[in-house]
Protein backbone atom coordinates (compact mmCIF):
# COMPACT_ATOMS: atom_id res chain seq x y z
CA UNK A 1 0.00 0.00 0.00
CA UNK A 2 1.09 3.55 -0.69
CA UNK A 3 0.91 4.60 2.95
CA UNK A 4 3.17 1.72 4.06
CA UNK A 5 6.19 3.24 2.32
CA UNK A 6 7.91 6.32 3.81
CA UNK A 7 7.34 9.32 1.57
CA UNK A 8 11.05 9.82 0.76
CA UNK A 9 11.30 6.17 -0.42
CA UNK A 10 8.20 6.19 -2.64
CA UNK A 11 8.70 5.59 -6.34
CA UNK A 12 8.37 8.67 -8.60
CA UNK A 13 4.88 7.64 -9.82
CA UNK A 14 3.66 7.13 -6.26
CA UNK A 15 5.11 10.47 -5.18
CA UNK A 16 3.48 12.21 -8.12
CA UNK A 17 0.11 10.69 -7.25
CA UNK A 18 0.48 11.74 -3.64
CA UNK A 19 1.30 15.32 -4.65
CA UNK A 20 -1.57 15.42 -7.15
CA UNK A 21 -4.04 14.21 -4.54
CA UNK A 22 -2.78 16.77 -2.06
CA UNK A 23 -3.10 19.53 -4.66
CA UNK A 24 -6.69 18.51 -5.44
CA UNK A 25 -7.64 18.51 -1.77
CA UNK A 26 -5.97 21.87 -1.25
CA UNK A 27 -7.73 23.27 -4.29
CA UNK A 28 -11.09 22.06 -3.04
CA UNK A 29 -10.44 23.67 0.29
CA UNK A 30 -9.46 26.97 -1.27
CA UNK A 31 -12.50 26.81 -3.55
CA UNK A 32 -14.82 26.39 -0.59
CA UNK A 33 -13.18 29.31 1.18
CA UNK A 34 -13.50 31.45 -1.95
CA UNK A 35 -17.21 30.71 -2.17
CA UNK A 36 -17.93 31.39 1.50
CA UNK A 37 -19.33 34.88 2.07
CA UNK A 38 -17.75 36.87 4.84
CA UNK A 39 -19.40 39.33 7.20
CA UNK A 40 -19.93 42.16 7.92
CA UNK A 41 -21.79 43.20 4.75
CA UNK A 42 -23.28 46.56 3.83
CA UNK A 43 -26.31 47.11 1.59
CA UNK A 44 -28.18 50.22 0.53
CA UNK A 45 -31.81 50.71 1.55
CA UNK A 46 -33.36 53.82 -0.02
CA UNK A 47 -30.08 55.67 0.48
CA UNK A 48 -29.45 54.39 4.00
CA UNK A 49 -26.54 52.05 4.61
CA UNK A 50 -27.42 48.88 6.51
CA UNK A 51 -24.58 46.89 8.07
CA UNK A 52 -25.03 43.22 8.99
CA UNK A 53 -22.42 41.48 11.13
CA UNK A 54 -24.14 38.13 10.57
CA UNK A 55 -27.08 36.79 8.61
CA UNK A 56 -30.49 37.23 10.29
CA UNK A 57 -31.92 34.24 12.14
CA UNK A 58 -35.50 35.43 12.68
CA UNK A 59 -36.58 37.47 9.65
CA UNK A 60 -40.05 38.86 9.09
CA UNK A 61 -41.07 39.35 5.46
CA UNK A 62 -44.09 41.33 4.24
CA UNK A 63 -46.21 40.66 1.14
CA UNK A 64 -46.28 37.95 -1.51
CA UNK A 65 -43.58 39.29 -3.79
CA UNK A 66 -40.96 39.82 -1.10
CA UNK A 67 -41.79 36.48 0.50
CA UNK A 68 -41.30 34.91 -2.94
CA UNK A 69 -37.78 36.37 -3.00
CA UNK A 70 -37.03 34.84 0.39
CA UNK A 71 -38.43 31.46 -0.63
CA UNK A 72 -36.43 31.51 -3.87
CA UNK A 73 -33.30 31.86 -1.73
CA UNK A 74 -34.52 29.06 0.56
CA UNK A 75 -34.50 31.23 3.67
CA UNK A 76 -37.31 29.37 5.45
CA UNK A 77 -35.10 28.24 8.33
CA UNK A 78 -34.21 31.88 9.02
CA UNK A 79 -37.75 33.27 8.82
CA UNK A 80 -39.81 33.96 11.94
CA UNK A 81 -42.99 35.22 10.27
CA UNK A 82 -44.68 36.79 7.27
CA UNK A 83 -47.48 39.34 6.91
CA UNK A 84 -49.80 40.74 4.25
CA UNK A 85 -50.53 37.49 2.45
CA UNK A 86 -54.04 36.11 2.97
CA UNK A 87 -55.88 39.38 3.56
CA UNK A 88 -55.85 40.35 -0.09
CA UNK A 89 -54.72 37.40 -2.16
CA UNK A 90 -55.31 33.73 -2.74
CA UNK A 91 -51.84 32.16 -2.52
CA UNK A 92 -51.02 29.30 -4.87
CA UNK A 93 -50.61 25.75 -3.54
CA UNK A 94 -46.91 25.96 -4.46
CA UNK A 95 -46.50 29.08 -2.34
CA UNK A 96 -48.27 27.49 0.64
CA UNK A 97 -46.11 24.40 0.40
CA UNK A 98 -42.89 26.40 0.24
CA UNK A 99 -43.93 28.61 3.16
CA UNK A 100 -44.68 25.59 5.31
CA UNK A 101 -45.38 26.32 8.96
CA UNK A 102 -44.02 29.87 9.00
CA UNK A 103 -46.79 31.91 10.69
CA UNK A 104 -48.57 34.93 9.25
CA UNK A 105 -48.86 37.51 12.04
CA UNK A 106 -51.15 39.90 10.12
CA UNK A 107 -53.25 39.17 7.01
CA UNK A 108 -52.90 42.77 5.80
CA UNK A 109 -50.87 45.66 7.22
CA UNK A 110 -48.87 44.67 10.32
CA UNK A 111 -48.99 46.83 13.42
CA UNK A 112 -45.91 47.52 15.49
CA UNK A 113 -47.23 45.01 18.02
CA UNK A 114 -47.55 42.39 15.27
CA UNK A 115 -43.93 42.88 14.28
CA UNK A 116 -42.54 42.89 17.81
CA UNK A 117 -44.56 39.80 18.76
CA UNK A 118 -42.22 37.51 16.79
CA UNK A 119 -39.01 39.24 17.95
CA UNK A 120 -37.54 39.58 14.45
CA UNK A 121 -33.94 40.54 13.81
CA UNK A 122 -34.75 41.76 10.26
CA UNK A 123 -37.77 43.18 8.41
CA UNK A 124 -38.24 43.27 4.62
CA UNK A 125 -41.08 45.52 3.45
CA UNK A 126 -41.70 48.68 1.43
CA UNK A 127 -43.50 51.98 1.45
CA UNK A 128 -47.14 51.08 0.81
CA UNK A 129 -45.95 47.47 1.04
CA UNK A 130 -46.53 47.04 4.77
CA UNK A 131 -45.24 50.48 5.78
CA UNK A 132 -46.76 53.94 5.50
CA UNK A 133 -44.89 57.23 5.69
CA UNK A 134 -45.62 58.56 9.17
CA UNK A 135 -47.04 55.22 10.33
CA UNK A 136 -46.08 53.16 13.37
CA UNK A 137 -44.14 50.58 11.33
CA UNK A 138 -41.22 52.28 9.59
CA UNK A 139 -37.45 51.77 9.44
CA UNK A 140 -37.11 54.54 12.03
CA UNK A 141 -39.57 53.05 14.53
CA UNK A 142 -38.13 49.55 14.16
CA UNK A 143 -34.58 50.83 14.54
CA UNK A 144 -35.46 51.71 18.16
CA UNK A 145 -35.87 47.97 18.72
CA UNK A 146 -32.65 47.09 16.87
CA UNK A 147 -34.59 45.70 13.91
CA UNK A 148 -32.98 46.66 10.57
CA UNK A 149 -35.39 47.18 7.67
CA UNK A 150 -34.62 46.51 4.03
CA UNK A 151 -36.97 48.72 1.99
CA UNK A 152 -38.21 47.50 -1.39
CA UNK A 153 -36.41 49.66 -3.96
CA UNK A 154 -39.50 50.21 -6.12
CA UNK A 155 -41.14 51.95 -3.17
CA UNK A 156 -38.28 54.37 -2.41
CA UNK A 157 -39.89 56.97 -4.70
CA UNK A 158 -42.40 57.69 -1.92
CA UNK A 159 -39.61 59.32 0.09
CA UNK A 160 -37.20 60.24 -2.72
CA UNK A 161 -38.49 61.70 -5.99
CA UNK A 162 -34.99 61.70 -7.50
CA UNK A 163 -35.02 57.93 -7.98
CA UNK A 164 -34.39 56.62 -11.52
CA UNK A 165 -37.38 55.44 -13.56
CA UNK A 166 -38.30 51.77 -13.43
CA UNK A 167 -36.00 49.10 -14.80
CA UNK A 168 -35.63 45.38 -14.18
CA UNK A 169 -32.88 46.29 -11.73
CA UNK A 170 -35.69 46.87 -9.24
CA UNK A 171 -35.90 43.08 -9.05
CA UNK A 172 -32.27 42.20 -9.67
CA UNK A 173 -30.68 44.53 -7.12
CA UNK A 174 -33.15 43.75 -4.33
CA UNK A 175 -32.77 40.02 -4.86
CA UNK A 176 -28.98 40.29 -4.67
CA UNK A 177 -29.24 42.56 -1.61
CA UNK A 178 -31.40 39.98 0.14
CA UNK A 179 -28.99 37.21 -0.80
CA UNK A 180 -26.04 39.26 0.46
CA UNK A 181 -27.72 39.91 3.82
CA UNK A 182 -28.30 36.18 4.29
CA UNK A 183 -24.86 35.05 3.14
CA UNK A 184 -26.13 33.89 -0.25
CA UNK A 185 -24.79 36.57 -2.54
CA UNK A 186 -23.27 34.06 -4.98
CA UNK A 187 -26.53 32.12 -5.30
CA UNK A 188 -28.54 35.32 -5.77
CA UNK A 189 -26.16 36.65 -8.40
CA UNK A 190 -26.27 33.35 -10.30
CA UNK A 191 -30.07 33.37 -10.23
CA UNK A 192 -30.18 36.92 -11.59
CA UNK A 193 -27.83 35.89 -14.40
CA UNK A 194 -30.22 33.03 -15.27
CA UNK A 195 -33.19 35.42 -15.30
CA UNK A 196 -31.37 37.75 -17.67
CA UNK A 197 -30.64 34.83 -20.00
CA UNK A 198 -34.33 33.86 -19.96
CA UNK A 199 -35.38 37.34 -20.98
CA UNK A 200 -32.63 37.64 -23.58
CA UNK A 201 -33.99 34.48 -25.24
CA UNK A 202 -37.44 36.01 -25.81
CA UNK A 203 -38.42 36.88 -29.39
CA UNK A 204 -37.60 40.46 -30.28
CA UNK A 205 -40.58 42.74 -31.02
CA UNK A 206 -40.89 43.42 -34.73
CA UNK A 207 -42.93 46.63 -34.78
CA UNK A 208 -41.31 50.02 -35.20
CA UNK A 209 -43.52 51.67 -32.59
CA UNK A 210 -43.88 50.34 -29.02
CA UNK A 211 -47.23 48.71 -28.25
CA UNK A 212 -49.35 51.07 -26.16
CA UNK A 213 -50.11 49.21 -22.93
CA UNK A 214 -52.23 49.97 -19.88
CA UNK A 215 -52.26 48.16 -16.55
CA UNK A 216 -55.61 48.03 -14.78
CA UNK A 217 -55.28 47.04 -11.14
CA UNK A 218 -58.61 48.14 -9.67
CA UNK A 219 -60.98 51.06 -9.25
CA UNK A 220 -64.16 52.21 -10.97
CA UNK A 221 -64.32 55.99 -10.52
CA UNK A 222 -60.57 56.23 -11.11
CA UNK A 223 -58.27 53.39 -12.15
CA UNK A 224 -55.37 52.37 -9.94
CA UNK A 225 -52.37 51.71 -12.17
CA UNK A 226 -48.60 51.61 -12.53
CA UNK A 227 -46.56 54.75 -13.11
CA UNK A 228 -43.04 55.40 -14.32
CA UNK A 229 -41.40 54.07 -11.14
CA UNK A 230 -43.32 50.77 -10.97
CA UNK A 231 -41.77 47.59 -12.27
CA UNK A 232 -44.60 46.82 -14.75
CA UNK A 233 -43.36 49.81 -16.78
CA UNK A 234 -40.00 48.05 -17.17
CA UNK A 235 -41.71 44.73 -17.88
CA UNK A 236 -43.75 46.30 -20.68
CA UNK A 237 -40.63 47.79 -22.21
CA UNK A 238 -38.91 44.39 -22.10
CA UNK A 239 -41.53 43.02 -24.52
CA UNK A 240 -41.52 46.06 -26.79
CA UNK A 241 -44.37 47.88 -25.10
CA UNK A 242 -44.85 51.31 -23.58
CA UNK A 243 -46.86 52.15 -20.49
CA UNK A 244 -49.38 54.78 -21.62
CA UNK A 245 -49.31 56.17 -18.07
CA UNK A 246 -45.53 56.36 -17.82
CA UNK A 247 -45.84 60.07 -17.02
CA UNK A 248 -47.55 59.23 -13.71
CA UNK A 249 -44.89 60.54 -11.34
CA UNK A 250 -44.98 57.73 -8.79
CA UNK A 251 -44.83 53.95 -8.64
CA UNK A 252 -48.52 53.13 -8.18
CA UNK A 253 -51.40 55.59 -8.16
CA UNK A 254 -54.75 56.67 -9.56
CA UNK A 255 -55.41 58.48 -12.84
CA UNK A 256 -58.51 59.55 -14.77
CA UNK A 257 -60.33 57.39 -17.30
CA UNK A 258 -60.23 60.35 -19.67
CA UNK A 259 -56.42 60.34 -19.61
CA UNK A 260 -56.23 56.61 -20.28
CA UNK A 261 -58.81 56.57 -23.08
CA UNK A 262 -57.20 59.55 -24.81
CA UNK A 263 -54.01 57.50 -25.17
CA UNK A 264 -55.92 54.62 -26.75
CA UNK A 265 -54.09 51.59 -25.30
CA UNK A 266 -53.68 48.66 -27.68
CA UNK A 267 -53.05 46.04 -25.00
CA UNK A 268 -54.20 45.58 -21.41
CA UNK A 269 -52.50 44.06 -18.40
CA UNK A 270 -55.27 43.05 -16.01
CA UNK A 271 -54.40 42.31 -12.40
CA UNK A 272 -56.00 39.04 -11.35
CA UNK A 273 -56.43 38.90 -7.58
CA UNK A 274 -57.88 35.38 -8.01
CA UNK A 275 -61.09 36.36 -6.24
CA UNK A 276 -64.42 38.05 -6.96
CA UNK A 277 -64.37 37.46 -10.70
CA UNK A 278 -60.70 38.17 -11.27
CA UNK A 279 -59.45 39.62 -14.55
CA UNK A 280 -62.62 38.71 -16.44
CA UNK A 281 -64.59 41.04 -14.17
CA UNK A 282 -62.16 43.86 -14.96
CA UNK A 283 -62.53 43.25 -18.69
CA UNK A 284 -66.34 43.30 -18.49
CA UNK A 285 -66.16 46.60 -16.63
CA UNK A 286 -63.97 48.09 -19.37
CA UNK A 287 -66.27 46.77 -22.11
CA UNK A 288 -69.17 48.62 -20.49
CA UNK A 289 -67.23 51.80 -19.75
CA UNK A 290 -68.37 54.74 -21.94
CA UNK A 291 -64.79 55.77 -22.75
CA UNK A 292 -62.68 52.63 -22.47
CA UNK A 293 -64.95 50.47 -24.61
CA UNK A 294 -63.83 52.48 -27.65
CA UNK A 295 -60.11 51.83 -27.14
CA UNK A 296 -58.29 49.38 -29.40
CA UNK A 297 -57.35 47.09 -26.54
CA UNK A 298 -60.93 46.65 -25.33
CA UNK A 299 -62.49 46.40 -28.79
CA UNK A 300 -60.00 43.71 -29.82
CA UNK A 301 -59.94 41.95 -26.42
CA UNK A 302 -56.15 42.14 -26.33
CA UNK A 303 -55.04 41.51 -22.77
CA UNK A 304 -53.08 39.31 -20.41
CA UNK A 305 -54.19 38.46 -16.87
CA UNK A 306 -51.39 38.45 -14.30
CA UNK A 307 -51.34 37.88 -10.56
CA UNK A 308 -50.26 40.42 -7.95
CA UNK A 309 -46.90 38.75 -7.31
CA UNK A 310 -46.22 38.79 -11.05
CA UNK A 311 -46.61 42.57 -11.22
CA UNK A 312 -44.71 43.59 -8.09
CA UNK A 313 -40.93 43.13 -7.78
CA UNK A 314 -40.23 39.42 -7.31
CA UNK A 315 -39.17 36.20 -9.04
CA UNK A 316 -42.58 35.82 -10.72
CA UNK A 317 -41.80 38.87 -12.89
CA UNK A 318 -39.79 36.67 -15.24
CA UNK A 319 -42.58 34.24 -16.12
CA UNK A 320 -44.98 37.19 -16.27
CA UNK A 321 -42.84 38.82 -18.96
CA UNK A 322 -42.87 35.55 -20.87
CA UNK A 323 -46.69 35.51 -20.61
CA UNK A 324 -46.81 39.09 -21.89
CA UNK A 325 -44.63 38.19 -24.86
CA UNK A 326 -46.82 35.20 -25.69
CA UNK A 327 -50.02 37.23 -25.46
CA UNK A 328 -48.51 39.89 -27.72
CA UNK A 329 -47.56 37.10 -30.14
CA UNK A 330 -43.95 38.21 -30.35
Amino acid sequence: MLNSVPLFKQRPVQLALHRAASAILLGLGLGCMAQAQTFPVTVDSCGEKLVFNASPKAAMIHDLNMTDMALALKLQSQMAAVSGITGWYKPTPEFKKALGSIPEVAPKQPTLENVLSVKPDFFFAGWNYGMKVGGDVTPATLKKYNIPTLVLSESCVHIDKTRPRASMDLLYTDFIKLGTIFGKQAQATAQVADWKKQLAALPKPGGKEPVRMFLFDSGEDKPFTAGRFAIPTAMMETVGGRNVMEDLDTSWGTVSWEAVAARNPEFLVLLDYANDGGAEKLLKFLQAHPLMRHTDAVKNRRFVALRYEELTPGPANITAIEKMAKALKL
